[in-house]
């Protein structure tokens, strides 16, 4: 097991850094160098990894994960029930619809988008991970978890990524509370700057948090006057997917 582990951080470290050399992953990971490239080769063999095309010392992430990435979403349900309402809500906005998830209380992870037809636009990959505490989707997800959890997670450390970042736990609390009163969370440059985003929470049938659904887009577009309507907007989207993931 522990060489499927050990298989698996490898295969997540090349996805993150790629391309990636056995030297650099060697570092990373404190392992012999026999050792990460015997594990490479596996995973080459297998067809999650390959050598890139200008420099075979370098590995990328391999066509079959690629391939199982959609057919794996295009199975879930989740993926089902959002995927209609939305590229409903794109049309009515022409901005970015992303749906994220929640990787325990580490991360938030983009799992689809639809994206508008703007020159200019936000942009994040599938697979792409945001902190919580600096994201609409990470409010929205922690302001309906449990206050333990919530304590849990605001013992760590809240990193800032801008002068708007909130990194103090008792102002995050007070602003999880005011996504629970209005329904949905804003970011506004909290992580990446000149990006703003409107969020609100799928849930499941006891209220747990499964995922959170959010229009993204370019802080020279946002405009404050319109927030009520893109937080109704958002948060009809997710109540959608909601009902639909639950049915």
């Amino acid at each position: 097991m522990k060489s499927v582990t050990r298989s698996l951080r490898i295969l997540e470290a090349v996805a993150q850094h790629q391309p990636v050399t056995v030297g650099e992953l060697t570092k990373l990971f404190g392992l012999p160098k026999s050792t990460v490239q015997r594990t490479l080769v596996t995973l080459n063999e297998a067809g999650w990894l390959r050598a890139n095309r200008k420099d075979t010392t370098r590995w990328e992430i391999g066509a079959r994960i690629l391939a199982v990435r959609p057919a794996a979403l295009q199975g879930s349900s989740l993926f089902a029930a959002a995927r209609e309402p939305m590229t409903r809500l794109r049309d009515e906005l022409n901005e970015t619809i992303h749906l994220s998830v929640p990787d325990a209380l580490q991360c938030m992870v983009v799992v689809d988008r639809v994206d508008c037809d703007h020159a200019v636009r936000t942009y994040h990959a599938i697979g792409d991970t945001s902190p919580l505490h600096a994201t609409a989707t990470g409010h929205a997800v922690l302001a309906h978890l449990p206050k333990s959890e919530v304590d849990e997670f605001a013992t760590g450390t809240l990193e800032g990524y801008g002068a708007e970042t909130i990194t103090d736990p008792v102002e995050l609390r007070a602003e999880l509370q005011r996504v629970r009163d209005r329904g949905y969370a804003v970011n506004h440059n909290q992580y990446l700057q000149g990006v703003c985003a409107i969020a609100a929470p799928v849930l499941d049938g006891d209220g747990v948090p499964l995922a959170a659904v959010a229009v993204s887009l370019p802080a020279s577009r946002f405009e404050p006057g319109r927030l009520d309507e893109l937080g109704r907007l958002v948060t009809e989207t997710a109540a959608e997917i909601t009902a639909r993931h639950q049915r």
